[in-house]
């Protein structure tokens, strides 16, 4: 059988990547992004180049997005130039990236309106990753739909689930990244505030590294705290939107998360103070200079 003919929207570290992975498996592939030297370095390998949502969207067989923003995705979709404006019946989009559920499943309705698929599937692991498709991809949407784009699903992640319905995918993301960055919050917190009791933070880690407490999140705190290595590549910036998406995750369930709201607070704060491009392990630095 034929390969599907993919339009790829977003073209940072994570997306670009993803795409180098579907030329080198011989997929056919049309790309965008604002920035032309990530379309450049595409199209310098085999890809074609849209300069509209729509005019890309109108030739492929699957939409695929990886963009920042819940905000940036319906711009995306709802443009007079946009996805809904040129997808054809019958094909399927993709979101990658991390959005807000609700958001998610309004897409997904004025999709299926136009007799198009849609599953959302945001990722996990890092671009390297990516560019040899071992990406984690935590699928949802119809099962049917997932099942007709499973083949290129399998060819850029490693381990590919399927969690239920539409936007099932973004609210297992919007979970795990609470989890995940609110320990980066506290593991920072707890080897600054032993730098300020004079505490030796190594001992520290070596103490806490033994006992349940331990994790990889730890070990990146450390590697940051310790070492002044930073190699967890998930920026502040973007641990601060998942966070408020979170929180508006939470409040569209009736409910609330006081620790959410602790841990977004101290995002902000030090991106507020100019540390958003760092990487999450970083914020150490927000909480060492922090005085009451």
């Amino acid at each position: 059988m034929s390969k599907p003919t993919i339009g790829f929207i977003g073209l940072g570290l994570m997306g670009g990547n993803m795409v180098q992975n579907l030329l080198t498996r011989a997929y056919s592939v049309c790309v965008m992004d604002l920035n032309p030297d990530a379309v450049a370095a595409c199209t310098k390998n085999g890809a074609s180049s849209a300069t509209s949502a729509k005019t890309l969207a109108s030739e492929a067989d699957i939409v695929m997005l990886c963009l920042t923003t819940s905000a940036i995705v319906e711009k995306v979709i709802y443009g007079d130039d946009g996805i809904l404006a040129g997808i054809r019946e019958g094909s399927t989009l993709i979101d990658f990236g991390t959005s807000i559920p609700s958001s998610t499943r309004k897409i997904g309705a004025d999709l299926a309106a136009k007799g198009v698929g849609m599953i959302d599937a945001p990722l996990g692991r890092t671009p390297a990753h990516a560019k040899d498709g071992l990406l984690n991809i935590m699928a949802s949407g119809d099962i049917a739909t997932f099942e007709k784009v499973k083949p290129v699903l399998d060819e850029q992640g490693e381990n590919v689930f399927h969690l239920g319905e539409l936007g099932a995918g973004h609210t297992t993301k919007l979970i795990n990244n609470f989890m995940g960055m609110t320990t980066v919050c506290a593991m920072s917190q707890a080897f600054a505030v032993a730098e300020k009791a004079g505490v030796n933070k190594q001992q520290l880690f070596d103490i806490m590294s033994t006992g349940p407490s331990n994790s990889p999140f730890m070990h990146f705190c450390k590697n940051y705290a310790v070492d002044n290595v930073s190699d967890l590549g998930f920026s502040i910036a973007n641990a601060n939107k998942d966070l408020g998406y979170f929180l508006k995750m939470v409040e569209d369930l009736g409910t609330e998360s006081k620790i959410a709201e602790g841990s977004s607070a101290n995002l902000q704060a030090a991106f507020d103070a100019g540390m958003g491009n760092g990487n999450v392990p970083e914020i150490f630095d927000y909480f060492r200079q922090l005085t009451k």
